[in-house]
């Protein structure tokens, strides 16, 4: 008995340096990551909640909302300066992202697609946005449609790449269900931001682009290190597995989203697929026009950027903007 319990006193102690070494190394990499890729644009205060935002060009305003695990980087690498001739653009960290607080000090989180678009309208006002285009890459594009939503009459219109909008049937893969959980992210979201080797997470980056390459660049201007910090991993899983129930609400009100709409998609897009997702919506939505990108994947402003920036002149000129 007495060698039994000294083995499990011997597990638990090599355990408990193992959790200590791995808090104390995901720490160091957040810091180093955060030191490495500070804030692009400027930091908003809106409530006591931190808000990044971007902000270049002059003219029409547009909004840029990224996707999933991203940041406002995934549109200055080179959407953002397509644009910024002629229009002001704006692009925001979403919340849990970037430089964004996935919180306010009371501690309620911005998970749904309506609460984090009332909190970029927020931080829209301190920037004097006036009826803005608003751009949705992937969960982005679900934001968008909620910004439009919560304000069809300041809203000029969207544009919708790849969004993730409609339900889907099946689950999502487990690891947004692990990694939101209380358990997961106490010990499986620590464990990825400390031990994961960067070329492996390089490769997943990848696998975003697929079936076109990434470009060689995109890793280090992106930041992939701050997109493996526990907090964004938490707030990322908590999210994408908690949209859903919010695009099942969210779908019944798009048939009454009198604006114009553009919808450019993939048809070789397996993370968010045309047929789930653009297809059924641009059935619903009264001013929609898709565009299906033949052979495209899930990035199509990196794919095909000419063809994003001009469905976003042609959402301008039908909203008057141009």
């Amino acid at each position: 008995m007495r060698l039994a319990g000294n083995l499990l006193l011997a597990v638990l102690v090599l355990a408990a340096l193992a959790i200590a070494a791995t808090y104390w190394r995901a720490g160091q990499r957040e810091a180093a990551a955060r030191a490495a890729y500070p804030p692009l644009g400027q930091i908003l205060d809106v409530g006591g909640v931190q808000v990044h935002a971007h902000v270049t060009g002059a003219g029409p305003d547009i909004v840029l909302i990224h996707g999933a695990g991203g940041s406002l980087r995934d549109f200055t690498f080179d959407l953002a300066a397509r644009l910024s001739d002629r229009y002001r653009v704006i692009a925001f960290d979403r919340p849990g992202h970037g430089h964004t607080d996935a919180a306010d000090t009371a501690g309620r989180r911005f998970d749904a697609p309506r609460q984090q678009a009332a909190l970029l309208q927020a931080a829209a006002r301190q920037l004097d946005i006036a009826r803005p285009l608003v751009v949705g890459h992937s969960f982005g594009g679900s934001v968008a449609l909620a910004w439009a939503l919560e304000q069809p009459g300041d809203t000029a219109g969207v544009v919708l790449l790849a969004g993730a909008t409609m339900p889907w049937p099946g689950t999502l893969n487990a690891s947004y269900r692990i990694n939101s959980s209380l358990l997961g992210g106490a010990l499986v979201v620590p464990a990825i931001t400390a031990w994961v080797p960067l070329p492996y997470a390089r490769q997943v980056l990848a696998g975003i682009f697929a079936p076109q390459p990434m470009p060689e660049s995109y890793p280090a201007e992106f930041g992939l290190p701050m997109a493996l910090r526990r907090g964004l991993l938490r707030a990322n899983a908590r999210q994408v597995n908690g949209l859903r129930p919010h695009v099942v609400e969210m779908s019944g009100d798009y048939p009454g989203l009198e604006i114009p709409v553009e919808l450019l998609h993939g048809d070789a897009d397996e993370i968010v697929p045309l047929h789930v997702h653009s297809g059924p919506l641009s059935a619903l939505l009264p001013d929609a026009v898709l565009t299906v990108l033949p052979g495209v994947g899930h990035m199509p402003h990196h794919a095909m950027p000419d063809h994003v920036t001009a469905a976003v002149d042609r959402v301008a000129e039908r909203a008057g903007l141009r």
